[in-house]
């Protein structure tokens, strides 16, 4: 297995303006990283995305940092009436940024729920068909790219094994699969585990992440800390840190015959720089 990072670990300094997504590509090659993935360009003012994709390509070529990989936002289900075809076609347009990256894989969100009374009694089985529909529209159109795609355990309305598999194979093109986040379960109270077991044949690329986790049978622990959908009380951590098993999730890929990336994707209170390469340390000794 090869170590990648995610732009996202480093969103503290690029959200304070101390760097930028073309600037952190320096400090993960010094790092020691294999790749490095982007999440949602920031494009600055007066460039286009593909304009700053290119930029981007031309600053990873420089440090001979691939771009492994592009994770960006959607939700099939968002549009009024649940017709889905343009959202289908921004993501077609995200495809394109991608190639211009170099991208060999892209990362879209499935579904984020229904807003308002009417989606508490949709349900998931009455919206698969056409999940599964916009994301055959994507894949087919990422294949004259050269491009996979795959969506993530992400956004609790299609975070469970479960869910994800079956839109997986209800798409059944060996051209779409899972980004599999080893943390992103405990959102949903899975077992991580169990989880990763479930979506390992499906694996194209994975997230390393882990979590502080705290019973939501007692208050509120405070600052950095959210609910999982459970109730739970859930904060970020520094890989091998926290109460994930993320060691035990990566021998479970390994058997499973996964031999591409796994980026560490960081997101707790510490100083991102510290989390990033202290996880990344613990990481690369749980893939040996």
């Amino acid at each position: 297995m090869k170590i990648g990072v995610s732009s996202y670990s480093f969103e503290q300094l690029i959200s304070s303006g101390k760097e930028t997504q073309l600037s952190v590509v320096k400090i993960a090659k010094e790092m020691g990283f294999d790749g490095i993935e982007f999440t949602d360009l920031h494009v600055p003012d007066g460039m286009t995305e593909k304009e700053y994709a290119m930029k981007i390509r031309e600053e990873c070529d420089r440090y001979s940092l691939p771009v492994i990989s592009y994770t960006i936002g959607a939700n099939l289900l968002k549009l009024v009436e649940m017709r889905n075809d343009a959202e289908v076609e921004r993501v077609c347009g995200k495809l394109d940024v991608a190639a211009v990256l170099g991208a060999p894989t892209l990362r879209h969100d499935a579904a984020w729920g229904i807003d308002g009374e009417a989606g508490a009694y949709t349900g998931f089985d009455n919206v698969l068909p056409l999940l599964v529909e916009g994301c055959r529209k994507i894949t087919n159109y990422a294949k004259t790219l050269g491009i996979k795609t795959m969506v993530e355990n992400h956004g609790t309305f299609a975070q469970d094994s479960s869910r994800v598999a079956r839109i997986i194979t209800g798409v059944a093109d060996p051209n779409f699969g899972a980004l599999i986040d080893i943390g992103n379960f405990s959102c949903a109270d899975e077992n991580n585990a169990v989880a990763v077991g479930n979506l390992a044949p499906f694996a194209k690329h994975v997230h390393a992440k882990d979590f502080h986790i705290k019973s939501g049978n007692g208050p509120d622990p405070g600052d950095g800390f959210f609910r999982s959908r459970g109730g739970n009380y859930l904060r970020g951590a520094i890989i091998g840190h926290g109460d994930v098993p993320v060691y035990q999730c990566v021998q479970i890929l390994k058997r499973s015959g996964y031999d591409g990336f796994i980026s560490v994707e960081f997101e707790g209170m510490e100083d991102c720089l510290t989390g990033i390469r202290t996880g990344a340390d613990n990481l690369r000794r749980y893939c040996l």
